[in-house]
């Protein structure tokens, strides 16, 4: 009886841990998306749009529009905030 109960106890710790592991792995790979976009954006080499208005429009519209599928899907899982 008390080995039953202690199993059933860590099953319930263990299903516990692999949500919360969805949702943080769901999440990391999520913020990837803008990470890797500002990544290209940081280095110090000549690419289209540098120092201009648009070019900083552009990026951050694709940000928004690569992201946004993500977080639409992890609403749509339950797992978002």
């Amino acid at each position: 009886m008390v080995a039953t109960t202690a199993e059933t106890n860590l099953t319930i710790q263990a299903n516990r841990m692999n949500l919360i592991m969805n949702k943080v792995t769901s999440w990391a790979a999520t913020i990837a998306v803008p990470t890797a976009i500002t990544r290209f954006y940081g280095q110090n080499l000549p690419y289209p749009g540098n120092g201009t208005h648009w070019g900083v429009l552009v990026s951050t519209a694709f940000i928004l529009v690569m992201v946004h599928p993500a977080l639409c899907r992890l609403q749509t899982q339950g797992l978002g905030l």
